[in-house]
């Protein structure tokens, strides 16, 4: 993998990174004011889990494969 392939996943990473940490924010805010519905709740939920599987992608992508 090339350097600026590096970097651009680097920095979606960052992106993604930042987003989940904002959303987690969000529904803990959330969680503490009550008065939510569930179904928006979940939908959150639904979404920060999305990004944390496209974390650990690109996580994976960025690591080198150590049997290679």
């Amino acid at each position: 993998m090339s350097e600026i392939d590096q970097t651009m996943l680097r920095e979606k990473l960052d992106e993604l990174s930042l987003e989940h940490r904002d959303l987690d924010d969000v529904i803990h805010r959330l969680q503490m004011a009550g008065g939510m519905e569930q179904m928006q709740l979940q939908r959150l939920k639904k979404r920060k889990l999305r990004l944390k599987e496209l974390i650990v992608k690109i996580e994976n992508q960025l690591i080198p494969d150590i049997l290679a």
